[in-house]
């Protein structure tokens, strides 16, 4: 089985590299038409060529995720100790820097470390807290939480927000690939960050689950042994 799941791992990645060329050539010739034929072209000529173009950059957005999803599975493991509390708030402020005009507040608890990939668990909270930026969009303030608690014994880290949230009749599809519990034309995405973390979370022999409440925010934990 590990052996088999290896092959469609190598198998994914291949396919999914491949593709990006075509994929290429065909953003690039429209635009190529709508510039240099645009005039002899008509209106709704023109829609179509950017419609075209759309869709080969949203696949080519689909495409980068698989690929990156395959990294995660495949890259070699080095633990180490890693302050999270630095990390969240570095992400932190990045997502700040994005949209400065956001009214934000951001509660990081002190002194979070843990034995892990920093590499890997950066993709992890840069998904989570993004998620968490990214859900609480459409509220005039917000509150993002990153802290830890306890789970049968061990450390859970959590990321907590206030904004959409999800119904928790459907949280078993959240952790799936290309699974969305809100339409693409409300909140962007490719469905693809979540199923990221949780690969993440198993390499560390960890567990991850999530509670919520629709326009109540929603709470990601998650365990690294």
């Amino acid at each position: 089985m590990e052996a088999t799941n290896k092959e469609l791992e190598a198998f994914s990645y291949s396919v999914s590299h491949d593709l990006r060329s075509p994929l290429r050539s065909i953003d690039g010739f429209s635009q190529a038409l709508l510039e240099d034929e645009g005039d002899k072209v008509s209106e709704q000529g023109r829609d179509y060529l950017k419609r075209v173009r759309a869709a080969a950059q949203r696949m080519a957005e689909l495409i980068d995720d698989l690929i990156n999803l395959s990294r995660v599975t495949r890259a070699e493991m080095r633990l180490e100790r890693v302050n999270l509390t630095e990390m969240a708030l570095s992400i932190a402020r990045e997502l700040k820097e994005t949209q400065p005009d956001r009214k934000v507040e951001f509660r990081i608890a002190d002194g979070i470390a843990a034995s892990c990939d920093a590499r890997l668990l950066k993709v992890a909270l840069d998904n989570l807290l993004g998620n968490a930026w990214k859900y609480t969009g459409k509220h005039a303030t917000a509150r993002i939480e990153f802290g830890v608690t306890g789970d049968n014994g061990l450390l859970a880290y959590f990321v907590r927000d206030d904004g959409a949230g999800f119904d928790m009749a459907y949280s078993d599809k959240l952790f799936g690939a290309f699974q969305r519990l809100h339409a693409a034309s409300e909140y962007a995405g490719t469905g693809i960050g979540l199923a990221t973390v949780q690969r993440i979370v198993r390499r560390h022999g960890g567990r991850i689950w999530a509670e919520g409440k629709v326009d109540e925010g929603a709470t990601f934990y998650f365990t690294l042994s």
